[in-house]
C-alpha cells in the first residue's frame, strides 16, 4: 500500500477510533463491574428501551406509511402543502418537542389550569395522563420521527407501476386488498429502512428521556460518566448499547438486500385517484395531524414562550450563545466535508477492499448515539493528555494542562465522528455522477490527481458541498449528548441553555434557544422539500 492510501486508512481509522474503543471494552469485560448493572440497572434500560422500540417503530409505521399512502396516491384538497409539510417534524429536536408538550400538558399548563378553572377542580378531583413518562416520550418520538418512514416509503409507493394494481383488479381484489396484498409487500424494504433510521433515533436520544425521567441506556451512561465518576461502567453500557445498534444495522442491511426482489417493476406510473367530500377530509385529516401535532403545536408554543421572554432576544448572553453555536458548527461543518471529500476522493481513486472497508468504519458514526461517541473518545483524549503532560514535564518543567479533553478539540473530533457519514454519503452521491472519462481525460493531459479534484470535480461538486455543510452544521446545532459530555467549561450552546433551562422547569426561558434551533433547522427541511417539487409530476398530478 503507498503513502497516499496508507494516509487514508489511518485517517479513517483515526476517526473510527471511539467506535473501536467502546467495542473492544467487549474483549475485556469487566465482570463485577457487569455483574453489579445486571443486579441494578441493565434490566430496566432494556425493558425500557425494547417499549421504546416495539412502540415507536409501531407508531411511526402507522404515521409514515398512512401519510405516503395518501399524497402518493390521491388527489385531495391540500395535498401539495402537506406532501412537503409533513417533512416540518424534522426541523424539531425530539427534545424541544418534549418541552414544549410539557409546557401545554403538564400541571401548571394552560390546558390543565383552564380545567381546573372551567370546573371548579382541585387536584386528586380528575385524572389527566401524564406527559413526562414513558407513553409521553414514545408520543414525542412518534410525532417527530414519523417523518424518516414517511419521506422514503413515499418514494416508493410513488416507483409502483400501475400494472400490478391493474392485475390485481382484474383478480378481484378491491382497494384495500390491493394496499394490503401488492402494495405493503412492494414498499416493504423501504418501509424496513425507514423504521429503522427512526429506531437508531430512539436509542441515540438523551434530551427527551431525561427530562421525562425515563431510564434507558443514553441516560444510564450519563449518570454512570458524571454521577458516579465510574468509566468502566460507562463504557460496559456503552458496549450494550452499540450491540443493540449494531442489531439494527443488520436489519437494515437485510433489508436493502431484500429490496432488489422487491423492487422489480414495469409499466405505467400510478396515477392520483381524485377524492371528494368525506373521503377527501379522511385524507386530509390523516395528513394534517402528524403537521399539527409534530410542528405546528410545538412550534406555536416556541413562539409564545419567545414573545413573552422578548427582553432574551436583546440580551448580549442570548447572543454569545447563538455566535458559539454557529462558529463551533461552521467549523465542524467545514472540518467534516473536507474529510468527506478527501475519503471519497481517495475511495474513487484507490478503490481496494481494505480503504473500502476503513471509509466504511469511518461512515458508522451517525448510526452510533452520540453519548456512546463521547465515552469512547474521552479514554483515548485522556490518556494522551496524560502522556503530553508527562513529555512536557520531563522536558520543560511545565504543565500544559489538557490541550484534548475537556477542550473545543474534543467537541470538534467527536462531532467529525458523529456526523462524517451525512457528508460522505452526500459527496460521494455527487462524485458518482461524474463519469470516471473525465478523470482519464484529464489524465492524459498531464493533470495530478490533486488538479483533477480542483478543477474538475471541485467545480462540479459545489451544490453536493453546500448541501453537506448545511446538513452538517444544522446537526451540530441540534446535538446535544455529547456536547453536554465533551463541552469546555464554562461553554455553551443553544442546545446546551435549552436544556438547562428545562431541566431547571424554566421552560418559558427555553423557547428563544429552542426557536433558534428549529429555525435553523428549517433550512435542510425546506432544501429537501425543494428536491421533491422539483420532481417530474406525473400524469394525472
Amino acid at each position: 500500500m503507498t503513502r497516499g492510501p496508507l494516509l487514508l486508512f489511518g485517517v479513517a481509522a483515526l476517526i473510527g477510533l471511539p467506535l473501536i474503543v467502546v467495542a473492544l471494552s467487549l474483549l475485556n469485560p469487566q465482570w463485577e463491574v457487569l455483574a453489579h448493572l445486571w443486579q441494578t440497572v441493565i434490566p430496566e434500560y432494556i425493558q425500557h428501551s425494547l417499549i421504546l422500540l416495539v412502540s415507536v417503530g409501531f407508531g411511526v409505521t402507522i404515521l409514515g406509511v398512512s401519510t405516503a399512502w395518501c399524497v402518493s396516491q390521491f388527489d385531495f384538497p391540500g395535498w401539495r402543502w402537506v406532501s412537503w409539510g409533513l417533512l416540518l417534524p424534522l426541523a424539531m429536536p425530539a427534545y424541544i418537542t418534549a418541552y414544549t408538550y410539557t409546557g401545554l400538558l403538564d400541571y401548571a399548563g394552560p390546558l390543565q389550569q383552564a380545567l381546573r378553572s372551567t370546573f371548579n377542580l382541585q387536584i386528586g378531583d380528575y385524572w389527566f395522563p401524564q406527559i413526562r413518562s414513558l407513553s409521553g416520550a414514545i408520543f414525542v418520538l412518534c410525532v417527530v420521527l414519523y417523518p424518516y418512514v414517511y419521506l422514503i416509503t413515499r418514494a416508493a409507493f410513488m416507483q409502483q407501476s400501475t400494472a400490478a394494481f391493474e392485475s390485481a383488479r382484474t383478480l378481484g381484489a378491491g382497494p384495500w386488498k390491493s394496499f394490503w396484498r401488492v402494495a405493503m409487500p412492494l414498499a416493504r424494504p423501504a418501509i424496513a429502512t425507514g423504521v429503522t433510521l427512526a429506531l437508531m433515533e430512539t436509542l441515540a436520544d438523551y434530551g427527551t428521556m431525561e427530562y421525562f425521567g425515563v431510564t434507558v441506556f443514553t441516560t444510564g451512561i450519563f449518570r454512570t460518566w458524571y454521577g458516579i465518576g465510574d468509566t468502566q461502567g460507562a463504557l460496559q453500557l456503552s458496549a450494550i448499547l452499540l450491540i443493540f445498534v449494531i442489531v439494527l444495522i443488520l436489519v437494515e442491511r437485510y433489508s436493502r438486500r431484500r429490496a432488489k426482489f422487491y423492487q422489480r417493476r414495469g409499466g405505467a406510473a400510478p396515477m392520483r385517484k381524485p377524492l371528494r367530500g368525506k373521503q377527501a377530509l379522511a385524507a386530509a385529516a390523516v395528513c394534517w395531524l402528524p403537521i399539527l401535532l409534530g410542528f405546528l403545536i410545538p412550534a406555536a408554543q416556541l413562539l409564545l414562550w419567545s414573545v413573552k421572554r422578548g427582553s432574551t432576544w436583546l440580551q448580549p448572553d442570548f447572543w454569545l450563545l447563538t455566535f458559539n453555536t454557529l462558529w463551533l458548527g461552521l467549523l465542524a461543518a467545514a472540518i467534516t466535508v473536507l474529510l468527506a471529500l478527501w475519503l471519497a476522493y481517495g475511495r474513487r481513486r484507490h478503490p481496494t477492499r481494505p480503504l473500502r472497508a476503513a471509509v466504511s468504519l469511518a461512515g458508522l458514526g451517525y448510526a452510533i448515539p452520540g453519548i456512546v461517541i463521547a465515552v469512547g473518545l474521552l479514554s483515548p483524549l485522556a490518556w494522551l493528555d496524560h502522556r503530553i503532560i508527562a513529555l512536557s514535564e520531563w522536558l520543560f518543567n511545565i504543565n500544559p494542562g489538557l490541550l484534548l479533553s475537556g477542550t473545543v478539540v474534543a467537541l470538534l473530533f467527536a462531532y467529525s465522528v458523529r456526523f462524517l457519514s451525512v457528508s460522505l454519503q452526500t459527496v460521494s452521491s455527487g462524485l458518482d455522477q461524474i463519469t470516471p472519462q473525465m478523470d482519464d481525460t484529464a489524465r492524459t493531459l498531464g493533470a495530478s490527481p490533486r488538479r483533477i479534484l480542483w478543477r474538475v470535480h471541485l467545480p462540479l461538486l459545489r451544490s453536493s458541498l453546500l448541501a453537506a455543510l448545511i446538513l452538517v452544521l444544522v446537526d451540530v446545532m441540534k446535538e446535544l449528548p455529547a456536547t453536554l459530555v465533551l463541552r469546555p467549561f464554562d461553554f455553551n450552546t443553544l442546545a446546551v441553555r435549552a436544556f438547562e433551562m428545562a431541566s431547571d422547569e424554566r421552560l418559558a426561558d427555553a423557547g428563544p434557544p429552542a426557536l433558534m434551533i428549529v429555525a435553523v433547522g428549517l433550512i435542510p427541511v425546506m432544501l429537501l422539500s425543494r428536491a421533491l417539487r422539483t420532481q417530474s409530476i406525473k400524469p394525472g398530478d
